[in-house]
């Protein structure tokens, strides 16, 4: 069935998520009148029904503001014929001149495998060079790096039943609760139901995770190796080897134990290096000895580092020790960030791998040109992630093209990139989104279908293969990726080799190849997907690879019969010696900025940011900061604060957090330039990376953190987008029914009046407030009864709360008394101040849940969510709502 008959004949669609790896389901339903509802789809195995805040919000971000719909050449629209003429002329004259190694394409986990597969194949195989790589570089490339040179290929071992099944959970380097919220509420789930399992939080920050933690080590930053290794030389100390496995199924282990001896020998050395204490190492240790079902789930915090790959080696040697992996409830489990790292990883995305999990060599270069009838395969791996962009900057790479993502935000060093970008002869951008600070640096836009309109698969962090089903036609003159990337192949002379006429007709050639001359050999394998007609492919259940031919039934475990794939099939120890991060702190900058996400925003916000519920929780880049450190700068909680590095500075509002460690601070990675102004966190992260995966090292970066004193901070809000120009901070973001402006200026306007008729427009009735003495202003401006727009401006950053402003913009007209509130300042006595938002999935503010619960005396989360709602969608603010019920507890006992 094609897409046109799909979207006619179908009103509720299964589809899948857009954002992180754990892959959810979720079920679209378009009503008759436009609308869409999107719930979770309790068929789905990944999430059983269960979405978080984002995937909730998902309906919120199908608008077409900001879309991209139409083809640009220099800023003009253009005809899809001219600019795909471009760019492929473009590619071929660059070619010509300079060869293969002149252009590049990068890539993105926001692609479907399809689109992934077309892409490496134009370039590794016809264009004949292997610079094509992808933002999952940035965050799964450690992983990856790690698990081939343990298991042999890049696999992930277990599936999400195991955390049903564990007895132990270490969750390292992840704030689960916020970035993996339904995983980390399968585990809170799991904990309730069986009262034996035991969870351990590994992290130098207390995050909303250690909610759910027995115990917490906040480890110096840097020295997760130390600790794994530490935890192997105590398993081999105390006889808990599995000394069976090891001699049967690996090798290597002693060269590792005596690295792991040399640097952790002892649990006061272990101790002292990871900066925790003594017994709270020891507890860890002997939970893990003596408990044989244990999965540790990691993430970023390992893998983003110039040593992730010995981190996470170090991490699998524990397991391979004790022969945990295989069998249910253990294993080490990668948590993947983006819905389809893995799946662009299959298709051979990365720069130094070629299609189906294969790698160069001259075999499997030449059994992938036969495959394909490839002219020009390349032969050696082309430059990762920021190597490729140095070669931009340099001019080294004459022409690239994007596909859906933002290097010059997310990159490290990202001004330098960006720079990289604007000096490029050729730079093509296929994406969604027309205001992007790397749409800003492009020649070339081309529009590209979103999350809706999209139809091929990806593949979640336990290697099940979901469909992604469109449920909207692509608006304007969108296009699919494929069909974008399969069109400039036709105008290079290729079209023979790429003659799709749909995603169905790649996914086949995919499945045939990861088959093609295998045998058994290489451990992905779909080979069983590859005789799937239309209708099969449409109506495809998720299912986990490896799926070889013969079978349609999927592998939720892999290595079950102890054989691996390497050569030899054992597994392979790898002797680690912990290394410091590459750049240290110094007296200039004596600060470890440790960067990450938010739970309400994704990437760099251009979904998100468009999602009113998702903006209320967190609205501004912050800063998070013990109180020791802050006292010492002169910082204040909720003051603005300059964060400068060797590489950059930022502008972020300050959090005090007692959980932070000292000395370290954090600031999250979302806001880019349509948001903010000197907001990039990665402005401060040098572009130092992995030797082995390439990966950067965005968790260890030298800043200082000083105080931010600019004449006057305001806030704006407004019902249309506004154009903010020359002020030194200001973040906007986007609510119900108005846009949010957080202002802050070094020098008081000549005329208050004057300055803010100009931001928000004059026509209209003017209501305003002006107390010279006081340095505070406060206008609005309305239109036929209703609030158009609203500033409060003040000396300093007490000014009023939003929330019941916020609510103004939802009434059709104002009346006496919100007028009064405009100019007093304050909420109308009757309604209230819901205060800031803390349940996003509901929209229940801060001051409405602590008066529930005083008033209910509610003692527990649930009984909260039965009340109000609040935290019994996604569970992402359960911790936060188990601290308000100690605050009101703390309150009422005073």
């Amino acid at each position: 069935m094609n897409s046109d008959a799909r979207l006619k004949d179908r009103q509720r669609v299964a589809t899948t998520c857009p954002y992180c790896g754990v892959g959810c389901g979720v079920t679209a339903t378009v009503e008759g009148d436009g609308r869409v509802t999107i719930a979770g789809d309790p068929a789905h195995p990944a999430n059983r029904g269960r979405l978080c805040s984002k995937g909730t919000a998902l309906a919120e971000t199908l608008d077409l503001d900001d879309r991209l719909l139409y083809p640009e050449i220099a800023g003009r629209r253009a005809p899809w014929d001219a600019a795909l003429d471009a760019v492929a002329s473009g590619f071929a004259r660059i070619l010509r001149e300079d060869g293969p190694n002149a252009v590049a394409f990068y890539c993105s986990g926001q692609l479907l495998t399809e689109d992934y597969y077309v892409a490496n194949k134009l370039m590794k195989g016809f264009i004949g060079a292997a610079n094509i790589d992808t933002n999952s570089r940035l965050c799964m490339s450690s992983t990856v790096a790690g698990h081939k040179r343990a298991f042999g290929a890049d696999v992930v071992p277990g599936c999400y039943e195991d955390l049903d099944e564990a007895h132990l959970v270490l969750v390292v380097g992840s704030n689960a609760a916020w970035c993996h919220p339904v995983l980390y509420q399968r585990i809170a789930d799991a904990k309730r139901a069986r009262h034996n399992l035991r969870v351990v939080v590994i992290d130098p920050r207390r995050t909303p995770t250690c909610d759910l933690a027995d115990l917490h080590l906040p480890l110096a930053p840097g020295s997760d190796a130390v600790l794994f290794n530490g935890l192997l030389t105590h398993l081999a100390a105390r006889g808990f080897l599995d000394t069976e496995f090891t001699e049967t199924s690996t090798t290597g282990l002693e060269d590792a134990l005596a690295a792991a001896r040399a640097a952790a020998p002892d649990i006061a050395t272990t101790a002292a290096k990871c900066g925790v204490p003594e017994v709270a190492v020891a507890q860890l240790y002997h939970w893990f000895a003596t408990t044989e079902r244990v999965v540790t789930l990691f993430s970023q915090g390992i893998n983003q580092s110039s040593s992730g790959t010995d981190k996470v080696n170090a991490i699998v040697n524990c397991h391979l020790a004790t022969g945990r992996i295989g069998r249910p409830g253990m294993g080490p489990f990668s948590l993947t960030g983006q819905p389809n790292a893995m799946g662009g990883r299959e298709v051979g995305g990365l720069a130094n791998t070629l299609a189906a999990h294969m790698d160069f060599g001259d075999d499997t270069c030449d059994r992938l040109q036969r495959f394909w009838g490839a002219p020009a395969i390349a032969r050696a791996p082309g430059l990762k992630a920021v190597d490729l962009f140095q070669a931009v900057g340099d001019g080294r790479i004459r022409a690239v093209w994007i596909m859906a993502t933002n290097p010059a935000v997310s990159l490290p060093d990202a001004f330098a990139a960006h720079r990289a970008l604007q000096r490029c002869e050729l730079v093509v951008l296929s994406d969604c989104v027309r205001r992007t600070d790397t749409a800003d640096c492009a020649d070339v836009l081309l529009p590209a279908a979103t999350w809706g309109e999209k139809d091929g698969t990806v593949t979640n962090s336990e290697r099940r293969i979901s469909r992604q089903r469109p449920f909207l036609p692509p608006p304007g003159e969108a296009r699919p990726d494929w069909w974008i990337i399969t069109q400039v192949a036709h105008r290079m002379g290729f079209s023979e080799s790429f003659p799709y006429a749909g995603p169905g007709d790649i996914f086949r050639e995919h499945a045939a190849l990861s088959g093609f001359e295998n045998g058994g050999t290489r451990a992905f394998d779909i080979g069983g997907l590859a005789a799937l007609d239309d209708a099969g492919y449409d109506a495809l259940a998720p299912v986990q690879w490896p799926v070889p031919e013969g079978r349609r039934e999927g592998t939720p475990r892999l290595f079950a019969d102890r054989r691996f794939a390497t050569a030899d099939r054992r597994a392979r120890f790898v002797a680690i010696t912990p290394r410091p991060p590459m750049r240290r702190t110094t007296a200039r900058h004596p600060l470890v900025l440790n960067t990450g996400r938010i739970r309400d925003q994704w990437h760099t916000m251009t979904r998100t940011g468009s999602a009113p519920r998702l903006t209320g929780h967190t609205a501004e880049p912050y800063v998070e900061i013990h109180p020791v450190d802050a006292a010492s700068r002169g910082l204040t909680d909720g003051a603005l604060a300059r964060l400068t590095g060797p590489q950059g500075e930022m502008l972020a509002r300050v959090h005090l957090e007692t959980g932070q460690r000292p000395g370290s601070v954090f600031a999250p990675i979302h806001w880019s330039g349509p948001f903010a102004a000197c907001g990039c966190v990665n402005d401060l992260v040098a572009p130092y990376t992995d030797p082995i995966s390439g990966e950067p090292e965005s968790k260890h970066a030298p800043v200082e953190v000083v105080p931010y004193r600019p004449a006057w901070h305001a806030f704006l809000l407004s019902r249309e987008r506004i154009a903010v120009t020359g002020l030194g901070y200001w973040v906007s973001v986007r609510g119900h029914h108005f846009w949010r402006y957080e202002l802050a200026g070094v020098a008081e306007p000549d005329d208050w009046s004057t300055w803010a008729a100009r931001l928000m427009g004059g026509a209209g009735e003017w209501l305003e407030y002006h107390d010279p003495a006081a340095g505070r202003y406060r206008a609005a401006r309305i239109a036929g009864d209703r609030l158009v727009a609203c500033l409060f401006a003040a000396p300093a950053h007490d000014l009023p709360t939003r929330a019941w402003l916020a609510r103004l913009f939802a009434h059709d007209r104002l009346d006496f008394r919100d007028r009064a509130s405009l100019l007093a300042a304050r909420p109308p006595r009757a309604e209230g101040d819901a205060g800031p938002t803390v349940c996003s999935c509901f929209g229940v503010g801060r001051n409405t849940l602590l008066a529930a619960i005083r008033r209910h005396r509610l003692a527990s989360p649930e009984q909260v969510g039965d009340a109000l709602k609040a935290g019994s969608n996604c569970g992402s603010c359960v911790p936060e709502l188990a601290a308000l019920i100690q605050e009101a507890a703390g309150t009422s006992a005073a």
